[in-house]
């Protein structure tokens, strides 16, 4: 189907979903249809001459009480995810009686879990308060995670990582949900994103790891790790309980004037807030957009280092000759390298907003490259970490494509739908990642270095064709309608459309 018929469709589609809505809104009749968000910002007309002062003074106190738990919960969400490479540093291996590929597995078998709880999981976040859906997944899975502390065989272990892939799949699509509500995606939520979405997971685990190991108690200290992350994972979601918000509409640390300005000051997003009505356009024109399958494809192929690194980053740095006490604490710096990466590319957003996004994660998409190259040609084990701690670089163009489908996914069920299908490939890659990893290859890992270099390879390809898409369909948009601020429709911008259904005045970042 033609770009030109694609945009027909929707502008029938358009037409037929909101015509009644406009008219519900025009003689002041809340429509089933309208976004939660233009619904309260019509129930409190009164607040609408608030200053930019007062405006950065809200944005201050969202950034203050969303992006330090937030970003707490995620790092300790992806320590709990790479513990079991320090774990097995420490003798899990042995005590499990782990042979042939069964460690593999068991970094294989938590996205197994991910991957069966991932469509459902992202339509409850759209259907239920989502801070409700995610404390009592969190409580779960932490539950889960400290039951790990006394597997004593594969099959227990693999069937305890199962649950706690099931359990932590709500985690990722809430804070991609929160984002969206709270933060303009021009300037705030790339940076926001890299925020909450940094590498710290490797610091905390690095050091903790570092100090268990050198306990002097009766438990195994593998056992002990499992136990301690999983009881401090627990405090935090207590926290996060009581300061975790389902909407800015809901938000009991605002006020009803702040929240009438938080919801106000993003709606040049034209994303929308929330709207819990499931709709078959929306999930048609997610699953018949370009832009989602690139973006599918890409978070595809960056994600094979993701699950290569999760689940073999002790292996590979104990394989360079270093003891295992001494491995856990050089993996301290990988999350640094993991954050540097992808602030680089958010930080652009503060000098060109909306613009470049893409054009700067290619070019930190080519340090992983060229550190995989490294890998397979360098000698020297100081070398080679060096390479190796460049190698987390990868995590920037991930990020990136999960910050690019914040932004430029309008309509709360194509929302929800491509959420689904990006959190699927996700799950998909860090499935087949480990797998790659052939225990007869280590030290070297051959075959793992190799399919790196091509998937890396192909994950920065996606992301021009991403920029490309974007540049293209916003210059077309602009020839057909002209500027997109001359044509915003008040009234249809107050519904849940996609951002196929405003194309006139929806414009991508890139």
């Amino acid at each position: 189907m033609s770009d030109t018929e694609n945009e027909k469709k929707l502008t029938s589609v358009e037409v037929s979903s909101a015509d009644k809505d406009i008219e519900a809104v025009n003689s002041g009749t809340k429509s089933s249809d309208m976004d939660a968000g233009a619904k309260y910002l019509l129930d409190h007309p009164q607040h609408a001459d608030y200053t930019e002062e007062e405006a950065k003074k809200v944005l201050r106190k969202i950034d203050w009480m969303l992006m330090p738990i937030m970003t707490i919960i995620i790092t300790l969400a992806a320590a709990d995810k790479i513990l079991i490479s320090n774990a097995a540093a420490y003798g899990m291996t042995a005590a499990l009686k782990l042979h042939g590929s069964q460690y593999s597995w068991l970094g294989s078998i938590f996205y197994f879990g991910y991957l069966v709880a991932e469509t459902p999981a992202n339509f409850l976040l759209q259907k239920l308060p989502v801070a409700k859906v995610l404390i009592a997944a969190s409580t779960l899975w932490n539950i889960v995670l400290m039951c790990m502390g006394a597997a004593n065989t594969f099959p227990q272990m693999a069937a305890l990582r199962f649950l706690l892939g099931i359990f932590e799949t709500p985690l990722f699509p809430f804070c991609s949900i929160i984002t969206a509500m709270f933060y303009k995606k021009s300037t705030e939520i790339g940076i926001r994103t890299s925020i909450w979405f940094s590498g710290f997971s490797s610091v905390i685990t690095g050091t903790l790891s570092y100090a268990i190991g050198h306990a002097d108690v009766k438990i195994e200290n593998w056992r002990l790790l499992f136990i301690v992350f999983a009881s401090i994972t627990l405090f935090f979601t207590a926290i996060a309980f009581f300061i975790l918000p389902d909407s800015p509409m809901t938000c009991w640390w605002l006020n009803e004037r702040e929240k009438y300005i938080a919801i106000h000051r993003t709606i040049e997003n034209r994303t929308g807030i929330k709207n819990t009505s499931f709709k078959k356009n929306q999930a048609l024109e997610a699953v018949t957009d370009l832009r989602t399958w690139i973006m599918c494809v890409g978070v595809f192929c960056a994600n094979i280092s993701n699950g290569a690194l999760v689940t073999f980053a002790a292996q590979i740095v104990s394989g360079l000759g270093f003891a295992p006490i001494i491995t856990t604490a050089l993996g301290i710096p990988t999350g640094l390298m993991m954050t540097l990466s992808s602030w680089i590319i958010a930080f652009s957003q503060f000098f060109f907003p909306g613009k470049y996004r893409t054009y700067f994660a290619v070019v930190v998409s080519l340090v992983p490259i060229i550190c995989c190259s490294l890998m397979l040609t360098l000698e020297g084990r100081w070398s080679l970490y060096v390479a190796y701690l460049f190698f987390y670089f990868y995590w920037g163009v991930y990020t990136s494509f999960t910050s690019l489908s914040i932004a430029n996914t309008a309509g709360s069920t194509k929302k929800t739908t491509v959420n689904a299908i990006n959190f699927t490939s996700y799950c998909v890659a860090n499935i087949v990642a480990p797998q790659l990893f052939l225990t007869k290859e280590a030290p070297t890992y051959l075959t793992g270095y190799h399919s790196i270099l091509g998937f890396s390879s192909a994950a920065t390809v996606c992301l021009a064709l991403y920029g490309g898409l974007a540049v293209y369909t916003n210059k077309k948009r602009d020839n057909e309608f002209g500027p997109a601020d001359e044509n915003i429709d008040d009234e249809l911008d107050k519904l849940d459309l996609t951002d196929g259904e405003k194309k006139k005045w929806f414009r991508y970042v890139w």
